[in-house]
């Protein structure tokens, strides 16, 4: 499909004249060229508009370009109803058949009488309803929508990409908040006429090929409810309309750039009568569209970018030791997700985005620790205490109305609040009683077996920090502590890209020959990042073509935050990712001082950071652990980890040079020592299935012998 070069967003209305005066429920435009923005255009009534329209499709057409115009009403009505009405299913045929009836009414008639007359064509009861008039019934338009027959009517109440998409209405319905049947029936006889004034220049999605310069399609600017209700916060924007038209052509306007329009028109499931029914653009791919959406807006709650020199070294640095690279990463990375609200018993493994305070102190107040006896202090003696018993006990939710006198003890149990009077507790073990009296032996410690106020957490104080991804145990604390809801960083999505001409799925069968490589990176990529508790991303296999490259990754940067590639990542004839990021003035190729994987590609795409990884899988992997993993956590908005490494007696002999340092699969033996791999080559996967660990050789020249001490780091330190 040829792309288009500007995106319209029309949002619209069934009501009449708006004045000159700028409104919320007025017909508002925003059109969007790439990454131009003009401000949106405020068009008081249906003629205003369509003329608009229309001098704007014919300025597109005269200029070359192609225009993707989005209208927020329902294209055709549920299936069956276009046939009843014309005589043919297509929607299109209906469109002139209702702009020839609106011709037709009579001074004083409007949208209700057409759809009075519209009823009259059906058996029973409907299926349009609410009269929108303040005085008068309309014969044959019932006011509540439960008047109507719709088993006689023989419709569905829905379309069934309304029945999909949540918080749609029924286009029957003619007025009332949240309608949309006035804006469908006037909108699709404003359509009608903009075709009939351009013909053979417009298509309408999904009925008809997009093949012509100007494409009409509906669209739900409520899909992207979230992002537009925090771009209105944070411009401080108060007509909901224009803030929709111009969050949604950005998103769209962005998706086509990235290659994902075509997805999103793409997304209509199988058994949908499409032809007949039609379906809003982006609904099955709301994924696509939240992130184009976020992308798109800086200031709002989905990612922000990296600077495009993100990567960039000093000049002169050829060679960078592993150590300076991951500093460079540690200061240059920061999280490109947006932000939520989740409850606290759904926030498992998510990242914390703010400090979160107590809501209140734990122990909220002083308490009991043991079953047994409280009494004042003062009360005891130093050698035996005996103390007469007040009436009734104190109980963890049941606390005892009124203090306890001093020389008189109280029945306690633990995690009961302390009466007044009462601040130490002996074990019930340690007491006798006897005639509604309690004695024990002394010296008693003051404020024995009690937990004051807030000894755990006080109130107000930070009990979790900004970039925690919380365990079941901060959970735990959170609740006790009064939070209800955690604010965290929206689950990082890590995008996964194979690429080169010799590689197949499994899937692909057995016959492909000696000459073809099965794409082991990719599903092992995927699981380390599902692992490490981010949403993985299948972005596929991809040959060395840099026009299909070029596509994947804006697919890839529409729907994810962060994109790994193996393969292609140096500075030979078929390493296009590589030369891709080059040309878009992004790419920095890190010649790493280490052994796996020298070479690492970091640049970004359409603002998304890319990490273009060794394609031999030892390599990839290793460099996955090394470098990957700290750069996600951080991206997630996590706090950098350093894995941990433990000195262990070495059972190898090796001898190294100066210059690098070297990662040798490795696993502990029956004897507390570190074993490797017989074979350091980055093709032989079948080390990282022996290994449970790496040994980490530094860049200094080293001779190890058995019994040497070195760094091991556990697999379990990486995460997994």
């Amino acid at each position: 499909m040829t792309p288009f070069d500007t995106i319209v967003i029309v949002d619209w209305t069934g009501g009449g004249d708006t004045g000159a005066r700028e409104r919320k429920d007025a017909i508002w435009a925003s059109v969007q060229r790439g990454d131009a923005a003009e401000p949106a255009v405020y068009l008081r009534n249906r003629s205003v508009a369509e003329a608009w329209l229309s001098q704007l499709f014919a300025d597109e057409i005269a200029e070359g370009r192609r225009c993707l115009a989005g209208f927020d009403f329902p294209f055709a009505y549920p299936a069956g109803f276009a046939q009843a009405v014309t005589g043919t299913h297509d929607p299109l045929v209906l469109w002139d058949w209702i702009a020839d009836a609106f011709d037709d009414l009579v001074d004083g008639e409007d949208r209700f009488d057409l759809a009075a007359r519209l009823n009259r064509l059906f058996p029973g009861v409907g299926p349009f309803w609410f009269n929108g008039r303040q005085q008068g019934d309309i014969a044959d338009l019932p006011r509540k929508g439960s008047d109507r027959t719709m088993d006689q009517v023989g419709l569905p109440e829905r379309r069934m990409v309304e029945a999909q998409a949540r918080g749609t209405f029924t286009c029957w319905q003619m007025g009332g908040a949240g309608s949309v049947g006035s804006q469908a029936m006037t909108g699709m006889a404003s359509l009608a006429r903009l075709r009939r004034w351009h013909p053979e220049a417009i298509a309408v999605w999904p009925f008809e090929a997009l093949d012509r310069p100007v494409a009409l399609v509906e669209v739900w600017p409520s899909l992207l409810a979230d992002e537009v209700k925090a771009a209105m916060a944070g411009t401080g924007e108060t007509i909901k309309d224009r803030a929709q038209v111009e969050g949604l052509a950005g998103a769209v306007s962005r998706a086509q750039m990235s290659g994902a329009l075509q997805t999103l028109l793409a997304a209509v499931p199988e058994g949908v009568p499409r032809r007949e029914e039609g379906w809003i653009l982006g609904v099955g791919a709301e994924l696509l569209l939240h992130a184009a959406a976020r992308a798109s807006d800086r200031s709002g709650p989905g990612p922000t970018h990296l600077a495009n020199d993100c990567f960039a070294l000093p000049r002169g640095v050829v060679w960078t030791p592993v150590d300076v690279a991951l500093s460079r990463l540690r200061e240059r990375l920061r999280p490109v997700t947006g932000t939520e609200r989740v409850p606290v018993a759904a926030a498992l493994g998510r990242v914390l985005s703010t400090d979160h305070r107590a809501m209140r102190a734990n122990p909220p107040a002083a308490n009991a620790a043991v079953d047994g006896y409280g009494f004042a202090h003062s009360s005891a003696g130093e050698r035996s205490t005996e103390l007469p018993l007040v009436a009734g006990r104190a109980a963890a939710g049941a606390p005892i109305g009124g203090a306890v006198p001093a020389g008189s003890a109280v029945r306690i149990l633990t995690g009961a609040l302390l009466p007044s009077g009462v601040d130490t507790v002996v074990l019930e073990e340690d007491c006798t009683v006897a005639d509604r009296k309690v004695a024990f032996g002394g010296p008693v410690k003051p404020g024995a077996n009690t937990r004051k106020a807030g000894e755990d957490v006080k109130e107000g104080a930070v009990a979790l920090a900004a970039g925690r991804m919380l365990t079941p145990a901060d959970l735990a604390l959170m609740t006790a502590l009064g939070m209800a809801e955690a604010e965290v960083f929206r689950p990082l999505r890590v995008g996964v890209l194979s690429t080169g001409d010799e590689l197949v799925a499994p899937e692909q069968g057995t016959q492909q020959g000696a000459a073809w490589t099965y794409d082991a990176n990719r599903p092992m990529l995927l699981a380390l990042a599902a692992r490490w508790g981010h949403v993985p991303v299948d972005l596929g296999l991809v040959g060395d073509d840099r026009t299909a490259l070029r596509a994947a990754l804006g697919r890839a940067a529409a729907t994810s935050d962060v994109i790994l590639t193996s393969g292609g990542a140096s500075a030979g004839d078929e390493d296009h990712v590589s030369a891709l990021l080059r040309e878009a003035g992004t790419m920095e190729i890190w010649r790493i001082a280490m052994k796996p994987g020298r070479p690492l590609a970091l640049g970004s795409w359409q603002g998304v950071p890319v990490f273009g990884l060794p394609g031999n899988p030892v390599a990839a992997f290793v460099c996955a652990l090394i470098f990957a993993r700290p750069a996600l956590r951080r991206l997630a908005g996590a706090a950098w980890h350093v894995p941990t490494g433990y000195l262990v007696p070495a059972a190898f002999v090796k001898r190294k040079r100066a210059g690098r340092r070297e990662f040798l699969r490795a696993r502990i033996d029956d004897q507390g020592r570190a074993e490797v791999f017989p074979s350091e080559g980055s093709g032989r996967i079948s080390g990282l299935n022996w290994a449970d660990g790496l040994v980490e050789l530094g860049d200094e020249a080293r001779e190890i012998a058995p019994g040497d001490p070195v760094t091991y780091f556990p697999f379990g330190s990486f995460g997994f």
